[in-house]
């Protein structure tokens, strides 16, 4: 099966630093303004003009050349900045954070010891040429090590809140921009707490504050955290109201918080639109109280992780910010295709809260939390509630979900005290109640049909955690494709696959209860492979733009993931991805399509990367005065 796994251990990327600025055709250049750069400004006659007529006008064509000029090469030039033994920047501060620009790839490469070096990125990319952080593995796919313990800040660096994180996103006093567009990936991030120190950026020994995080976004946009471990740190991950678009994936985030302290969390965010997905959250510090993922953002979207332990393994609860607040998204948050897994007696007995905690009651969510497709396991031997709704203006639409215990079903609650719960199509432990708080109980279950009980939901290794289901499981074809608020934006179409991995979901007859489909492959057909192309397919530069299109259908309707393997040890997992190559060579990519129940078609083509330099300015001829 072809499993959508993370790109970041591709293989290793032999590049040293380099500058390239590439020679491109201009079209908008004029032959007046061609003529005048050969004869340094002379004015020209045309058509019997008076020089300084002829001369104003080639002074605009002049001008407008270059000015579209100017913004092709702004795309078109590109840094690549080598970090580690043997490279040309031995040391992480040494890249000049203060200038980035759009597409500069910073390459931090693995060695056995760890770098002790902390820094801040507030510079702009864009969606096509994103400024990228990115380990390169060791032999073995060892991720290098960013360690916050006496870590080291370049002084050639001045930025706000440095007690508050080792890779701060925003915040600084030279060269600073809006952070947009950024990704950082491939990194192993940790020890950003008491009583760790580093040096900030005027030299003096600091200590880290109890919130610090080993990735602090103060603000940004379109910011993309993928493949890295973060831990123990006092919050995983921190993320300001000031900051939007936040991806975090198939990361392992895990062993955060502080030591008798509610307030610090595996990730700890507040954004305008956050999606969490492939990623395993595993248990907090011991002795540490925070909850694993807690969020008061608009938009917040959770799908296909595993999340295991904490006070909660969900904290949805109200924003600070008015500007948050009034986003239509804050009253939807979605989350389906996860395992929630409480691992016994420890934090709180809930599951999931939805809502608020401030007290302001007009702050609170007030909206729906749309829960669908989770596996939700507990182990507790005492009482487990799945849900608390804040208060009575919210409401949970619970669909297609496996709510298992280990206890006796008595023992299992859906809801703590307020607010409405509608259940459609789920499993549940026989004997579960509405409520544990009795009479206190002031809230709604809804029963809207299709929802089975029983003492063995059928899974095929509780022991060893394979919370897949078995032929004979109750829950296979006992879900529903009417999923209240999944459609169209938020449909069903992968399964996590441990860890950090994900696989397409497959169609096999009705939708299965659940975070996993039972995949029926008897008669299973491969996809067919319509068309793979790359425009263009010869470039006469490194790092020119290459736009690759694949389009591939199934006989069966099976949901189809892609995976574009470009030759030079990376991959991409979009139909229709761009990518450049920093090297010439010959690369021959290869498209793999798969339909996550062993079907699969493969296509290849070749693009050639040309070194062309420069070409020198044509002369022309033409009457000079």
């Amino acid at each position: 099966m072809e499993i959508h796994t993370k790109s970041a251990l591709e293989g290793s990327f032999p590049e040293s630093k380099r500058v390239y600025c590439f020679q491109m055709p201009v079209k908008q250049e004029t032959a007046a303004a061609r003529i005048m750069l050969h004869n340094r400004f002379k004015p020209v006659h045309f058509n019997g003009e008076s020089p300084m007529k002829s001369y104003l006008k080639q002074a605009i064509c002049l001008f407008f050349s270059l000015f579209f000029l100017a913004l092709l090469l702004d795309s078109a030039c590109a840094a690549v900045y080598e970090v580690g033994p043997g490279f040309p920047y031995e040391r992480i501060g040494q890249v000049p954070w203060n200038s980035l620009g759009p597409g500069d790839k910073v390459l931090i490469h693995y060695k056995a010891n760890p770098y002790h070096e902390k820094w801040v990125i507030a510079r702009a990319g864009t969606a096509e040429n994103p400024i990228v952080v990115k380990g390169v593995p060791g032999p073995s796919g060892q991720l290098p090590i960013i360690d916050g313990n006496n870590a080291v800040t370049s002084q050639s660096l001045n930025f706000w809140s440095e007690e508050r994180g080792i890779i701060n996103i925003g915040g600084s006093n030279i060269g600073s921009q809006f952070p947009r567009n950024i990704v950082i990936e491939n990194l192993d991030i940790r020890n950003a707490r008491p009583p760790y120190t580093f040096k900030d950026d005027h030299g003096s020994t600091k200590t880290y504050s109890k919130n610090a995080a080993a990735i602090y976004i103060i603000e940004g946009e379109g910011i993309t955290v993928r493949n890295c471990r973060i831990h123990n740190c006092g919050n995983g991950l921190f993320a300001c109201h000031a900051s939007g678009s936040i991806v975090i994936e198939y990361c392992y985030i895990f062993d955060n918080g502080i030591e008798g302290s509610y307030y610090q969390h595996n990730t700890y965010t507040e954004a305008k639109g956050i999606v969490y997905q492939f990623n395993h959250f595993g248990p907090l510090r011991d002795g540490c109280g925070g909850n694993n993922l807690k969020d008061r953002s608009a938009g917040t979207v959770i799908r296909y992780n595993w999340i295991e332990g904490g006070n909660r393994q969900l904290d949805l609860v109200d924003s600070d910010y008015q500007e948050l607040i009034g986003l239509p998204s804050y009253k939807k948050t979605f989350v389906y295709g996860n395992v929630l897994f409480e691992r016994g007696n420890e934090g709180n007995s809930q599951i999931v809260h939805y809502g608020g905690d401030s007290g302001e009651l007009s702050r609170y969510r007030k909206g729906t939390l749309y829960f669908y497709n989770n596996t939700v396991v507990s182990k507790r031997t005492s009482n487990t509630t799945i849900f608390r709704l804040s208060s009575q203006d919210e409401t949970c639409i619970a669909t297609n979900n496996i709510f298992f215990i280990t206890a006796p079903g008595g023992h299992l609650a859906i809801s703590n005290r307020d607010g409405t719960v509608r259940l459609k199509n789920n499993w549940l432990k026989a004997g579960w109640v509405n409520s544990h708080e009795g009479s206190g109980f002031s809230g709604e279950i809804v029963n809207l049909g299709g929802n089975i009980s029983g003492n063995d939901p059928g899974f095929v290794s509780l022991s060893s955690m394979d919370l897949r289901l078995t032929q004979g499981s109750s829950c296979v074809n006992a879900g529903t494709d009417d999923i209240p608020g999944a459609s169209p934006d938020h449909p069903v179409n992968f399964q996590y696959r441990k860890h950090q991995a994900a696989e397409p979901r497959p169609k096999a007859g009705a939708m299965d209860i659940g975070a996993f489909e039972r995949a029926q492959v008897q008669s299973n057909r491969n996809p067919v492979i319509e068309s793979f192309t790359a425009v263009p397919v010869v470039v006469s530069n490194p790092g020119i733009f290459i736009q690759f299109s694949a389009q591939a259908s199934d006989p069966d309707g099976d949901n189809l993931l892609y995976r574009i393997e470009f030759g030079d040890g990376t991959v991409d997992f979009k139909k229709s991805p761009g990518h450049r190559y920093w090297k010439k060579g010959q690369y021959h990519v290869v498209l793999t399509v798969s339909d996550g129940k062993g079907g699969e078609a493969k296509r290849a083509l070749d693009v050639t990367v040309n070194d062309k330099p420069p070409s020198p300015p044509k002369k022309l001829s033409g009457k000079q005065q």
